[in-house]
């Protein structure tokens, strides 16, 4: 006999999954108390790096439910989604999304739909990447500095070479100017290559 599980997630101490878990009742989906897995984790991460959703796994079995009111419970990003239903498609349990009309993901037209999804998803991030590259082409173009500012100014980066070339150590000069050894190391690497 199939079991039905709601998994809701929120990404900040101060919400609450009160009304995701109201929203599957309402819907129709009847599951018991002990069946609802809420947690509180950022959306950025991995669905199967989160512990609550990571134990829900290990619990389901085949022919289980598995009840979600939004895409975004079951990943980070569409990739995620994706390969979250897919392996639990293999499990045998069938995913159903409240905020695609209940349909279970698992199904044709639940493929069909995440195969969408994840179409648009990729155009999307294609669209970003082309739009960042032409700004960034653009500044370049306007003669615009690219990158962090640099920590130390060039007459400070003149005085580290000096010393160092007069055997300084790098941890005398990141404590003498309050940066990294890394920062004096950077300063000496961009002077080695424009010498070069």
């Amino acid at each position: 006999m199939s079991r039905t599980f709601a998994y809701c997630r929120v990404s900040t101490g101060d919400q609450t999954t009160d009304n995701q878990v109201r929203e599957i009742e309402s819907s129709g989906f009847h599951v018991d108390t002990k069946r609802v897995v809420a947690e509180t984790v950022s959306g950025s991460v991995a669905a199967m790096e989160r512990k609550g959703f990571a134990k829900l796994v290990d619990r389901l079995e085949t022919g289980d439910v598995l009840v979600v009111t939004k895409l975004d419970r079951l990943g980070r990003n569409a990739i995620d989604v994706r390969g979250t239903v897919d392996m639990l498609e293999a499990g045998g349990i069938r995913v159903h999304c409240l905020a695609l009309g209940g349909v279970d993901l698992t199904s044709a037209a639940g493929r069909m739909t995440m195969g969408v999804i994840a179409a648009v998803a990729e155009f999307e991030r294609d669209l970003l990447i082309e739009r960042t590259q032409a700004g960034l082409s653009r500044a370049k173009a306007a003669g615009k500095a690219l990158g962090r500012p640099q920590a130390l100014s060039i007459e400070q980066q003149r005085d580290i070479l000096a010393a160092r070339s007069k055997g300084v150590s790098l941890a005398e000069l990141a404590k003498a100017y309050r940066v990294s050894r890394a920062a004096i190391q950077r300063v000496e690497k961009r002077n080695a290559m424009v010498r070069a």
